[in-house]
């Protein structure tokens, strides 16, 4: 059924489930690699990473109390966290959250360097976001003033 000029066409419900959302115009590239998990572990809280650059690596690797899956490269190191650990949370620079553990920017996926006992792959986000704090000279966002 055809809608009368000037008029747009209705949708039906049916017509809109089938509709899906898609980028506009030519398709892109491929999507960036992301993290993965090593064999035998499982993410039932989702799979995001924290990235920081390479010489800060070793020096948040003993401040932290508990370590989950933590990648290598000679660039940068990737924190595997549960997902939406950047709800409420401004990481400091130089760190980068990557949402899904998206490698966006490597050229290659990095060398696991520390794998946990157990089945989870995740590191404590607080304790790894406040060390990262310590160590930027950073203030975490509950310890900054409010304005009015």
């Amino acid at each position: 059924m055809n809608p009368a000029p000037g008029r747009a066409p209705v949708l039906t419900l049916d017509t809109l489930v089938r509709l899906q959302r898609g980028p506009c115009g030519p398709p892109t590239a491929a999507p960036p690699p992301r993290l993965a998990l090593p064999e035998g572990m499982t993410a039932p809280l989702g799979c995001d990473a924290v990235s920081v650059p390479a010489r800060l690596g070793p020096l948040l690797m003993s401040r932290l109390p508990r370590l989950g899956c933590v990648y290598a490269d000679q660039a940068h190191w990737w924190w595997m966290v549960p997902s939406d650990s950047d709800y409420a949370v401004e990481w400091p620079a130089p760190a980068h959250y990557a949402t899904g553990a998206l490698l966006t920017g490597s050229p290659q996926v990095p060398a696991l360097i520390h794998r946990p006992d157990g089945t989870l792959p995740y590191t404590p986000p607080i304790p790894l976001y406040l060390a990262l704090c310590r160590l930027t000279d950073s203030t975490p966002v509950w310890s900054r003033p409010i304005s009015a």
